[in-house]
């Protein structure tokens, strides 16, 4: 397998590198060692398009938060995935902190960001009744949005597999060699040979550039804890809440999701194992009790799911974006932790520019296509449009999920279409089958079905994530 450009880790801007870089006359591969993209940090943070009063100023972070924020909408329009500008409140709750809105608000200045104003607490109030009741003011940004990450991505891979690059699942890199002006990589399926390598492999950016000599990157796996709350608790808030930053992060914050649902959290604590995903006691207790400061009324019992991502933090607090020391041909993506996802495009532009750069210059595609076709979202659909769609094709007449209203028809898209799914969780986070309230316990059994006879396999070979996550297993005898 040979390709122009190899970018290693299918996350959020491992996709929009790889689709951005479709825009030239390049073979591009997506190598991603899970069974699908948007697998680690992506598919776990707060999906917010934060305005970048936050960042430092005259570093990566800020450069890259103001330029993605501008990109955005357009990219989420171009890809028929959900955008709302929803504004953020960074909440104060003492004469200290709102020293600290200050200090945020001259840094959001100075950064170029728009529209700041600190709210005293009847202002506050006038925009979130349900504000808690010691929070005094409050730094309003308006320019904050939300977005859904891991659709996002998904948007991003299949748009990009539509222009032609391939997607390589399963994919995992164990070695990397010079090859002339390229590379060899040696992967879990066979060898391939790139000239330019992208490392954007989160959590694991350090191991991947340790491949080739290059030990400037030490990771810090920050893991975060979250809640997901019914869709009862959605219109608690419609601003993205937060309380004041730390060294640790931006905190704990209460913001609704694009889908209608209520995310609170995260987390902020450092661990050894950037594959440990798991929610704990403590950790749990912390995002309720910092919560429900910032929200009054807000039901905790209501919460559907529970769940922890890391984010791949480093020392120096900034992203690191640029060719390897060690080799020119080698593009380092790391650190991307929150504003990780706000800059994402702006990442995605920045590294097809140093690529250019590096490599003199490539012809651009002439067929390049920046829009994905709008999926078939059923639950959205008016009575006339619904009738209309059944009468084409009978399946999507048969409801699989009735908490989300997602069609057979739906999932059947997901399975088939560029970069399909292939396990549960794949269906669930292209068509939100199993997302509802009950968690797919109605629902699951069918998905695992379809999956099965789309693709050819027993249903006892159909997994939840891919690996040894098989829902079903043989009968014993």
């Amino acid at each position: 397998m040979k390709f122009d450009v190899a970018v290693i880790g299918a996350g959020v801007c491992g996709a929009l590198i790889t689709r951005e870089l479709t825009k030239y006359d390049l073979r591009v591969a997506l190598l991603e060692r899970a069974n699908d993209c948007a697998m680690g940090t992506t598919k776990a943070n707060s999906a917010i398009v934060h305005a970048g009063f936050d960042a430092l100023p005259g570093t990566l972070k800020a450069r890259y938060n103001m330029r993605g924020v501008e990109l955005m909408p357009a990219v989420c329009a171009d890809l028929h995935v959900p955008y709302k500008n929803n504004g953020a409140l960074v909440l104060a709750f003492s004469e200290e902190e709102i020293s600290s809105l200050g200090a945020l608000l001259a840094r959001g200045e100075q950064n170029g960001v728009p529209g700041l104003e600190i709210l005293n607490r009847d202002e506050l109030v006038a925009k979130e009744p349900h504000i808690g009741e010691t929070a005094v003011a409050a730094l309003y940004a308006p320019t904050s949005a939300i977005v859904c990450p891991y659709e996002l991505t998904i948007a991003a891979v299949e748009n990009a597999v539509a222009n032609g690059a391939e997607f390589l699942r399963n994919c995992e890199v164990t070695a990397i060699a010079p090859d002339g002006d390229g590379f060899t990589l040696t992967t879990s399926r066979g060898l391939i040979e790139a000239a330019y390598v992208v490392n954007a492999a989160g959590v694991h950016a350090g191991e991947v550039a340790a491949m080739i000599g290059d030990d400037s990157i030490t990771v810090i796996n920050r893991r975060g804890e979250y809640y997901l709350l019914d869709k009862s608790q959605g219109a608690l808030v419609s601003h993205t809440v937060f309380q004041c930053p730390t060294v640790m992060g931006k905190g704990v914050l209460v913001s609704p999701t694009v889908d209608g649902n209520l995310i609170v959290g995260p987390t902020a604590d450092d661990i050894p194992d950037g594959d440990d995903v798991a929610t704990t006691a403590e950790g749990l207790a912390t995002v309720v009790s910092k919560a429900t400061k910032s929200v009054a009324g807000l039901n905790m019992r209501e919460a559907i799911t529970s769940f922890a991502g890391n984010r791949a933090h480093l020392a120096s607090d900034d992203f690191i974006i640029g060719p390897s020391a060690v080799n020119h041909h080698f593009i380092n993506v790391a650190g991307i932790e929150s504003p990780g996802l706000s800059a994402s495009p702006a990442i995605a532009e920045g590294v097809a520019a140093i690529l250019q750069r590096v490599g003199g210059g490539f012809a651009e595609n002439a067929a390049f296509d920046p829009v994905r076709p709008e999926p078939v979202r059923f639950r959205n659909m008016s009575t006339e449009e619904r009738a209309a769609l059944v009468a084409k094709d009978p399946a999507y007449g048969r409801i699989v999920c009735r908490c989300e209203t997602v069609t057979e028809g739906e999932i059947l898209d997901a399975i088939r279409g560029p970069a399909g799914a292939r396990d549960v969780d794949g269906v669930k986070r292209r068509t939100r089958a199993g997302m509802g309230r009950c968690q797919g316990g109605f629902c699951g059994s069918k998905v695992v079905e379809l999956l099965a006879r789309e693709l050819g396999v027993e249903m006892n070979e159909i997994t939840k994530f891919g690996g040894g996550s098989n829902i079903m297993f043989d009968r014993t005898k």
